[in-house]
Parts: C-alpha cells; structure tokens; sequence
C-alpha cells in the first residue's frame, strides 16, 4: 500500500520543522497514540490504539527518523504489532516554504501489512490510512497554532 499527498501548514518552515520533530506534539497528533518515548537519538517507542474498523486493536510500534535534512526532509520508518497484525512503513516528509507565514508539506508513504489486518483487503486499507492521516494534519496545524502563541 502506497500514497502521497500535500497540505499546507499555517507556520513558516523552520515553525513548521520544529513541531514536526517535537516529540510532545507528535503524541498528540499520531491517532491513538499512549506513549511516545526515546529510546535513542531519533527513534521511540509507542504504543498506538486504533479503534478503525479490522485495523482495531494495540500496536507496540517503533518510530525512527532518518535522512534528517534540516529544514526540509526526512524519512520516517514506523514498525509496529499487534493482536490484529503487524505493520512497516517509510514515509518521507519534505517541506517547501511558500511565505514567511505558510509552508507546504509533501510526503509519500509506503507500508507492508500482515496478519489478520492483511486479510481485510486493500481498498478498506487505504481508506483507513486517508482517514488517520488526515486527522495527523488536522491535529498537527492545531499543534502549529499552540506552538504560536507559547512565543
């Protein structure tokens, strides 16, 4: 399963780039998200609980970041299991400034499933995966907007 997309961001891009490796803010975006601990330099554990469909269930995840290009990329590689199965994606991030106040975020994604989950097919799938994506954006321009007026 693979996609891509864009949204734009209410912050400028080094606003935009710091929220986006703030642990604190990722925890509160990542759908179901419980825990969200280093456990080295740019990787943590998690542990999700989604409530989606045959996607249900706890995952015990790792979340590393690589290919870290201040202000504008990087790769991010997620490995999780569960009761309803097991997941491994990579996804890349990049950012694009558009004015001192927007930036654009572009990312693609690319993950493998297994188990019981595998057998729910790929349209189901992909819907769930718009559907946590989207609200990750929605909480993160929430995140942008917190982070605005903490200055």
């Amino acid at each position: 399963m693979n996609g891509s997309g864009k949204v734009a961001l209410n912050a400028g891009i080094e606003k935009a780039w710091d929220v986006l490796l703030d642990p604190q803010a990722l925890k509160n975006c990542i759908m179901g998200c419980t825990k969200l601990e280093p456990v080295g330099e740019n990787k943590y554990e998690a542990v999700l609980s989604i409530g989606i469909a045959a996607v249900k269930g706890k995952y015990e995840s790792t979340i590393e970041i690589s290919d870290i290009q201040k202000p504008n990329h990087y790769k991010l590689i997620v490995k999780g299991e569960g009761g309803p199965g097991s997941v491994k994606a990579t996804g890349s991030v990049d950012l694009i400034p558009i004015d001192e106040n927007t930036t654009e975020l572009q990312y693609t994604y690319d993950a493998e499933v297994g188990g019981k989950v595998a057998m729910v097919g790929q349209r189901m799938l992909n819907g769930v995966a718009k559907l946590i994506i989207q609200d990750f954006f929605k909480k993160f321009n929430k995140e942008l907007d917190k982070s605005e007026q903490s200055v």
